[in-house]
């Protein structure tokens, strides 16, 4: 099988890469690295070109305008990203037969639920922010283009339209929120203070890695079409988690939960950032959290061991 991932210099897209190398039935050849040479966001047209050439049958999107704050900034600018070019992309799939996985974010949901369960792939969307707007719009021309069809029903559809929802991504490549976390730490101690983080937003932070591993099962099973949600096990707040990484690097430092609200900022997160995991077809969940983030603390650390602190952290 031919697999394509677009935004494969990313954080997720290398992820996916390695994933895709290790499996078998991407053959010899491996997957086809699309960077913006290969599927731009800004020019999403030249996708035409680039499926001829390639000769793919899958296509893995992973490519997007993730910095939230800029998506608020520039709210159509976000959408043309991450909503218009996925539509593209999507035409282009659909019109050739190929399959197609998208991967959006569990910020098209509000988090303004306080049952305690996790939003199930069927809950009802309404995105607090822009990017989170934009993504959900990704979503839906996907589903226009495959016709709507993105749920399995009793025969494999062809071709195939995969929505894989995540949350709280952390893995090697510019600093995500545990290399922030270690840089504010060592900030606090140098100056005697505790570290401020917020604690009323909650979530299941997942593994790049994991993430990756999970979709290269979906496709790697031939019957994948549907909304999924994969994230790691297990939910705590932004400062459950920052306890677990000054924990994991030994800083004595101490921390202070405070309100997002302390700190405005562009975009409005959702304060209940959790999604209940679709079962993966071969009935193993993805591992706990606090297991992914023992797996990459020993990269975390090296690093990001001499990161530069920032005053506040979310």
């Amino acid at each position: 099988m031919r697999v394509a991932v677009t935004g494969a210099g990313g954080r997720l897209g290398r992820a996916l890469m390695a994933a895709l190398e290790d499996a078998p039935f991407t053959g010899p050849a491996g997957p086809i690295a699309w960077g913006r040479d290969g599927f731009d966001l800004d020019a999403p047209h030249g996708i035409d070109t680039i499926v001829e050439r390639d000769r793919v049958e899958t296509v893995v999107h992973a490519a997007a305008w993730t910095d939230v704050d800029g998506c608020a900034r520039e709210p159509s600018l976000a959408f043309r990203r991450n909503a218009e070019a996925t539509g593209v992309l999507a035409r282009a799939c659909a019109a050739r037969g190929l399959d197609l996985v998208i991967v959006s974010t569990n910020e098209v949901f509000d988090g303004r639920r306080t049952d305690g369960r996790g939003y199930r792939p069927e809950d009802r969307t309404n995105p607090l922010n822009p990017y989170g707007a934009s993504k959900l719009a990704g979503e839906e021309a996907a589903r226009a283009a495959f016709g709507g069809r993105d749920r399995t029903g009793g025969a494999r559809p062809d071709p195939q339209l995969a929505i894989v929802r995540t949350a709280w991504l952390f893995g090697p490549g510019r600093p995500d929120f545990p290399a922030k976390i270690l840089g504010a730490a060592r900030r606090a101690l140098e100056i005697g203070r505790p570290l401020q983080v917020v604690g009323d937003e909650w979530g299941s932070p997942t593994y790049v890695a994991d993430l990756a591993e999970g979709i290269v099962e979906l496709v790697g099973s031939g019957t994948f079409a549907g909304t999924h949600h994969l994230v790691n096990a297990g939910v705590t707040s932004r400062a459950g988690w920052a306890v677990d990484i000054v924990t994991r690097a030994a800083l004595p430092v101490r921390l202070e939960e405070v309100s997002a609200a302390t700190w405005p900022r562009p975009s409005v997160a959702p304060a209940w950032a959790v999604l209940e995991p679709t079962p993966m077809l071969s009935g193993e969940p993805l591992r706990s959290w606090q297991e992914a983030m023992a797996d990459y603390a020993p990269t975390l650390f090296r690093e990001h061991g001499r990161s530069t602190a920032t005053r506040s952290v979310r």
